[in-house]
């Protein structure tokens, strides 16, 4: 493996914000603060809206809000970064004071730069440190959290996805540790449904506990996404029992951190899944 070590305890540190997962999973809200996203169609666009939607998730139970100004969805239309800057960055300074750490959802190392000045926290890299090449040093320069997600720029039927995925972790551990960047401030993040068929989705879901047994924390995003809507025809508003089911199944294979829209929903879920496991 890479030569940075997992971390010694089950803490997800962000600026010196310590998240504890040890045997409690973190619940990351989704906070979308852009025209054309694919679940919500833009209903945190407007300031006032985010700032709402963001003290509901607060109050739901969010363990981590997670803002994201360019959607990353399949056909998206890339955003320069001074419109994304435009958009995040008023989302961060308005909720930098919520007692809760906010995450950055960017590729670029400008904006996550702009949002860490502002009162973010964590980095969350659809490229896994491995796409813009200051992102590491950004992350470490700040003690910011990162999750490193996986990512593929063409999709290819034949790839044994979860080889590409564990290469990939090891690529982008090898990356942090030549920036600085501790363990204890890195999560991991197979990115089901980026770079990979519907197939090498259902089996980088089903291989979770592989991922897991690297030592650092797993993140887990599937909400609403069009893996739910390929097993069972379903809008993205219409795929809550579904991400529960996928994110059940992560929390039971080890995975720290879950992302989701539907924050009351998973909170109950995790929470009782939490129980049953601890129980026998």
């Amino acid at each position: 493996m890479a030569s940075l070590l997992p971390p010694t305890e089950r803490i997800f540190d962000a600026c010196g914000r310590r998240l504890d997962y040890a045997g409690r999973t973190l619940v990351m809200g989704i906070l979308n603060v852009t025209p054309d996203s694919f679940s919500d169609g833009g209903r945190s666009a407007m300031l006032d809206d985010a700032l709402a939607n963001a003290h509901r998730l607060v109050a739901e139970g969010a363990d981590i809000l997670d803002i994201g100004g360019e959607s990353t969805r399949p056909g998206h239309t890339p955003v320069p970064a001074e419109e994304e800057l435009r958009r995040v960055l008023p989302a961060v300074e308005a909720l930098a004071g919520l007692p809760v750490p906010l995450s950055v959802d960017t590729q670029k190392a400008v904006v996550a730069e702009a949002a860490l000045k502002a009162g973010a926290c964590i980095v969350n890299d659809i490229w896994g440190l491995m796409g813009d090449p200051e992102m590491a040093r950004v992350a470490a320069a700040y003690d910011a959290g990162v999750v490193a997600m996986h990512n593929r720029a063409n999709v290819d039927p034949a790839v044994d996805i979860v080889a590409d995925i564990l290469g990939f972790f090891e690529q982008a551990l090898e990356r942090a540790a030549r920036a600085g960047i501790r363990p204890e401030r890195i999560a991991l993040d197979p990115g089901i449904g980026f770079g990979k068929t519907f197939e090498q989705n259902l089996k980088a879901l089903a291989s979770l506990e592989t991922f897991a047994r690297l030592g650092f924390p797993i993140l887990l995003g599937t909400s609403r996404k069009s893996l739910i809507g390929k097993v069972i025809e379903t809008t993205p508003a219409e795929r809550l029992p579904g991400t529960i089911a996928s994110n059940v199944l992560g929390i039971m294979a080890g995975c720290a951190i879950i992302r989701v829209h539907d924050v009351a929903a998973h909170v109950q879920a995790a929470r009782v899944t939490e129980a049953i496991l601890h129980a026998s």
